[in-house]
């Protein structure tokens, strides 16, 4: 009986995982621009703000309405926009909203009302917020494993400017989100901030370079791999860039930094960190060059987008001893911690490796929540 019992639980535990919902998300009121496109963008699409697949379209009322099919069971975060973030939505005064989360374990559906957009407010322009410690090195730097250009930012600690001294160098993807509120789309770290005290109180400082996203070639390159996604996520076939932009890293960009400042340059002093697709590529890059980067930080990682990254790490080998500090959230899509803790276990069977996993039972796919991470692992980064 016991037997029986313990089959159909484990039936029931089977299917849940498996199973596959739809969603229904049905916009009843719009404060302006009424008949203006609206998409939904989230965690679900990589917060891409204009996914013809997620544009909603006319129904009853007057009202606009979308219907996401084969949704795994989990929590998901999202946002509306007119197709860019400078249009997404906001309150009835102009003030940013927090992410809207759907808790999916059935079908579901959701009414929601729009109060205002954010450039219905050009009087309250988003602030500069990035310390003095921190500079653009270029605009437009050159990339040419990828033949084309990108924004690059390096914040440099109080002491650079007044000392010999030579520094680790930490290199994060996503570089609009690090330092300043005026080009995050997402939210800031406040990385530069963070630093400016954290430094101080640990006696460990590091420079930071932030490398710009590639906007719409952003999940090109941070996929190592070619990538197609399915079920509620489908698209053609699309190619990952991730090779040639970790080449870029080391290849372009570290011998740059490491000859216009003074950098500590071997592999115990430099380190990778991102998250979300930037916590994908940041995880191959450690990989792909253990003789560069001593560790990574590698936040709500997409591994799920890149199944290959398992067996990637499953065939990693070096002399080095790599450093990984892994953190997930509970409230993130359905697969995320499973998909961390796989990695770990991977990670663990090499003795030589350090690995150091963090799951927040609180934690949502954002910028606020990696953010609160942040200190806790730049005090681990700074810890040897």
């Amino acid at each position: 009986m016991k037997k029986i019992i313990f089959s159909i639980v484990l039936s029931l535990i089977t299917w849940f995982a498996n199973a596959q919902f739809s969603v229904r998300l049905v916009v009843t009121t719009v404060a302006t621009k009424q008949n203006d496109d609206i998409y939904v963008a989230g965690t679900f699409n990589n917060w891409n703000p204009k996914d013809e697949k997620y544009k909603l379209k006319p129904f009853a009322g007057g009202r606009k309405s979308i219907v996401i099919k084969d949704v795994a069971a989990g929590n998901y975060a999202f946002k509306f926009t007119r197709g860019s973030f400078d249009k997404v939505e906001c309150t009835n005064d102009g003030r940013d909203i927090a992410d809207r989360i759907i808790d999916v374990n059935a079908d579901v559906s959701q009414d929601i009302t729009i109060a205002g957009w954010k450039d219905d407010y050009p009087d309250r322009p988003k602030r500069y917020t990035a310390s003095p410690q921190v500079k653009v090195i270029d605009t437009a730097f050159k990339m040419p494993q990828l033949n084309r250009s990108r924004r690059i930012w390096v914040y440099l600690p109080k002491s650079y400017a007044s000392s010999t001294k030579t520094y680790p160098v930490l290199y994060m993807q996503d570089g609009q989100n690090l330092f300043n509120e005026q080009t995050a789309y997402a939210g800031e770290w406040g990385i530069d901030e963070c630093l400016d005290s954290l430094q101080q109180k640990l006696s460990k400082e590091c420079i930071v370079v932030g490398i710009d996203n590639g906007g719409e070639k952003r999940m090109s390159e941070y996929s190592p791999y070619d990538y197609s996604l399915k079920g509620a996520f489908t698209t053609p076939e699309n190619k990952g860039e991730g090779k040639q932009y970790v080449d870029f890293l080391v290849q372009t960009l570290k011998p740059y930094i490491d000859t216009k400042y003074r950098t500590k340059k071997g592999t115990d002093f430099t380190f990778i960190a991102g998250s979300s697709m930037g916590g994908l590529i940041s995880a191959y890059a450690i990989m792909q060059y253990p003789q560069v980067f001593g560790a990574a930080g590698i936040f709500s990682p997409s591994f799920w987008i890149a199944p290959n990254i398992y067996t990637e790490a499953t065939n990693f080998t070096t002399i080095a001893m790599p450093r990984f500090f892994i953190y997930a959230g509970a409230k993130e899509d359905a697969t995320m911690v499973a998909n961390v803790t796989k990695m770990e276990a991977i990670l663990k069977t090499k003795p030589r490796y350090e690995v150091t996993t963090q799951i927040s039972p609180l934690g949502q796919h954002s910028e606020s929540y990696w953010k609160l991470v942040f200190p806790g692992f730049y005090a681990w980064l700074m810890s040897r």
